[in-house]
């Protein structure tokens, strides 16, 4: 009998740009003793997965919320039940609340968020490829919009880069 082959390492689920972004971000975290909380639509996870795949990462990832549902997303994150209602998940100013809701709920320096279309069909009106990323710091909350192509786990493997790199960004512009 053959044996079972081994499951995949976390760098088919995240790329070699992700895993890199990762252990900067990780570094700099440590090195001010801030931390970073992530809630996840879109990616499903692959925020945290790229994070955690880092040794060492327990010293600044607090944790993350994976709010596929968009009832969710009020529920644990506190995003506006309203907002939801008239706008859907897939909107700047979610992942902003995402990001926000994530930072505060468990007690982070920094919350990351991701939520868009991944595909095959358009959500919430909003085209295939669709993402919005967010990073929150108590004085302020950045989001990016960005128009992703690709098959669904490629813009999924894109919108996890873009999320930790608007985070790199971020730790860049941080001086404390």
């Amino acid at each position: 009998m053959a044996a079972a082959p081994e499951p995949p390492s976390s760098a088919w689920f995240v790329s070699e740009t992700a895993h890199d972004l990762a252990e900067q971000i990780l570094a700099r975290l440590r090195a001010r003793g801030h931390t970073v909380a992530v809630a996840e639509s879109l990616t499903g996870g692959l925020v945290a997965a790229a994070l955690t795949d880092i040794p060492g990462a327990s010293a600044s990832f607090r944790g993350g919320v994976v709010t596929y549902a968009t009832e969710l997303k009020a529920a644990l994150l506190g995003v506006d039940p309203v907002m939801l209602a008239r706008h859907g998940a897939v909107y700047a100013p979610v992942a902003a609340a995402m990001a926000a809701g994530v930072r505060q709920r468990l007690g982070a320096t920094f919350g990351v968020a991701t939520t868009g279309v991944a595909g095959p069909e358009p959500a919430d009106g909003q085209p295939v490829g669709t993402a919005h990323v967010a990073v929150s710091a108590e004085d302020d909350t950045v989001v990016r919009t960005i128009a992703l192509t690709g098959d669904r786990h490629g813009i999924r493997r894109l919108a996890v880069e873009h999320a930790l790199g608007l985070l790199l960004g971020r730790l860049g512009e941080d001086s404390g």
